[in-house]
C-alpha cells in the first residue's frame, strides 16, 4: 500500500486548480488532472474519491480559506470581548483577503458564477467554506441583536447585508479582464466604509 503524503496532495490540488481554471469544472476530468499532476488515476483517486471532493479541496485551498480564517477568528475566545465594529472589521478584511493574493481565488469564483446555471458547482462552492463562514457571522449578528446593539431582524439577513456591503466596491472586478493590485491599506479602507454604513443602518447608537 502506497503512503499518502501531504506534498503529493498539495501537488494534485495545484494541478487541479490549473485544470479547472483552464477547462472549467464541467469539462475538466480526473484524467486531465492526473496528467497535469504527473501521476496515475489510481494515485489521484487514492487522495480524492471524486471530482467533487477534489474541487472542494481546491476551493478551500485557494478561495474560501480567506473566509474560513475570518470565521475562525470570530470564534476565537479573545475576539469575544471586542466591539462589534472591530469584529466586523476583522471579518471583512478576511473576506477581502483574496484581493491581496495571486487572484486565483477570484478566478475560481468567476468560473463558479459562469457555470452555476448549468451544473452543481454553485452548491459545491457554497458547501466548501462559504456556508460555515456565514454561519459564524450570523452567530455574531444574533448575539448583538440580542444585546440590543443591532436592530431586530433576521441574523442571517444581517450577515448577508454586511457581506454585500463589504463586496460592494469589488463586484465590478469580475467584469474586468485584468485584475488590479490592492494593498492591505486599501482593503482596510473598503471594509471600514462597509462597517460604518452597516452600523449606521442597522445599529443602535453604536
Amino acid at each position: 500500500m502506497r503512503t499518502l503524503t501531504e506534498q503529493k496532495r498539495t501537488d494534485i490540488i495545484n494541478a487541479a486548480s490549473a485544470v479547472f481554471l483552464e477547462q472549467g469544472y464541467e469539462r475538466a476530468s480526473m484524467d486531465s488532472v492526473a496528467k497535469q499532476a504527473g501521476c496515475s488515476k489510481a494515485t489521484l483517486y487514492n487522495y480524492f474519491a471524486s471530482k467533487e471532493s477534489l474541487f472542494e479541496a481546491v476551493v478551500r485551498c485557494f478561495s474560501t480559506n480567506f473566509l474560513m480564517r475570518a470565521a475562525d477568528e470570530l470564534n476565537h475566545p479573545e475576539t469575544q470581548s471586542l466591539l462589534l465594529s472591530e469584529k466586523l472589521q476583522r471579518f471583512g478584511e478576511g473576506m477581502l483577503g483574496a484581493l491581496t493574493s495571486d487572484w486565483k481565488a477570484l478566478q475560481l469564483y468567476r468560473m463558479v458564477v459562469g457555470e452555476a446555471g448549468h451544473s452543481d458547482i454553485g452548491a459545491l462552492f457554497h458547501e466548501s467554506g462559504v456556508r460555515e463562514s456565514m454561519n459564524a457571522l450570523t452567530a455574531v449578528m444574533e448575539h448583538h441583536i440580542a444585546s440590543g446593539e443591532l436592530i431586530g431582524g433576521s441574523p442571517a439577513l444581517r450577515a448577508k447585508q454586511f457581506s454585500a456591503l463589504v463586496k460592494a466596491e469589488v463586484d465590478e472586478l469580475f467584469l474586468q479582464r485584468t485584475l488590479p493590485n490592492y494593498t492591505k491599506s486599501e482593503v482596510r479602507t473598503m471594509v471600514q466604509n462597509a462597517v460604518s454604513l452597516f452600523l449606521r443602518g442597522a445599529g443602535h447608537n453604536i
